[in-house]
């Protein structure tokens, strides 16, 4: 199977962001593409560096705008399109949603972001309810999608969960960066961090993942802070970890790559970790924090 990461620098417009993913989904599709992954809320700036009502505007239903365009592209080319919506479901709820065009065009499914953070720079608890549609892998002619996004990453237990649930390849549509004040060792900790996690749930779970991150830098609109300079790094990892390819950090970016299903099989055989949980011991997991006292 071939997938394409598209790893973007959005504009300030929905209609200018999505022109500039069609031309790159055309050309992935011309080297025989047959999944695609768009980074984190692509169709516009990160809106969530602030926290301003007027960005509720850029919400939107899904089926709606972006699901029916990039659901006619999908038709077209015969691929499977991952899409990262602003989900308005009602005035006053909304969610960071992944959207699942079937080559058919049709709506495959849909992932609502589960874990939301709010830090500086990143306050998405104001404009994000967490997500009501649990880890439930969406069935694909391309396979079964376990589809997390940005800050689910960094918690083993929502891949688990995915991987307990069957899927067949873990995805992330992600929106992370470098406060620009910081320094160099700090940015090189930080980006290791999230390559090392993720890898570490391909390896845990016996699967390939894709990770598609935006790049380029993202002043913030109130002038409050230094902004964000988004880091780019998108990169597809085997079930072992093994990197398969990955983008540079500061340019826009098509990165294509080749994935072999049955390498999860043989991989499984090999290091049965699902066979040796012990899950009549993991009890304390539901907890919050385990107090000895």
């Amino acid at each position: 199977m071939k997938a394409a990461l598209i790893q973007q620098s959005p504009a300030a417009d929905r209609d200018t962001s999505l022109s500039t993913t069609e031309k790159a989904i055309r050309k992935v599709a011309a080297a025989g593409t047959d999944l695609v992954l768009l980074c984190e809320l692509h169709t516009g700036p990160y809106f969530c560096q602030t926290e301003n009502p007027v960005h509720f505007d850029r919400a939107e239903p899904i089926p709606g705008p972006t699901t029916e365009r990039l659901g006619r592209l999908a038709a077209e080319l015969g691929m499977v399109i991952v899409a990262s919506l602003f989900e308005r479901r009602t005035e006053g709820l909304c969610h960071n949603t992944a959207v699942v065009l079937e080559r058919d065009g049709t709506i495959a499914g849909r992932y609502r972001k589960m874990h939301i953070p709010d830090d500086p720079g990143y306050y998405e608890k104001y404009y994000f309810a967490p997500g009501d549609l649990g880890f439930t892998p969406i069935d694909t002619s391309v396979g079964r999608l376990g589809i997390l996004i940005c800050w689910d990453q960094w918690f083993p237990e929502a891949a688990r969960l995915m991987a307990l649930a069957g899927a067949d390849l873990l995805l992330y549509p992600t929106a992370i960066g470098w406060d620009p004040a910081d320094d160099t060792g700090e940015r090189e900790r930080q980006l290791e961090a999230w390559i090392t996690v993720q890898r570490g749930h391909a390896i845990a779970n016996g699967l390939p993942l894709l990770a598609c991150n935006r790049t380029g830098f993202e002043p913030d609109p109130d002038g409050r802070s230094a902004g964000i300079r988004f880091w780019g790094n998108s990169f597809a990892c085997g079930p072992q970890g093994e990197m398969l390819a990955r983008a540079g950090a500061e340019h826009p970016e098509n990165l294509m790559v080749e994935l072999a299903p049955e390498r999860s099989t043989r991989v499984r055989r090999t290091w049965p970790f699902l066979r040796d949980r012990r899950i009549d011991a993991y009890g304390d997991l539901l907890r919050l924090y385990r107090n000895d006292q």
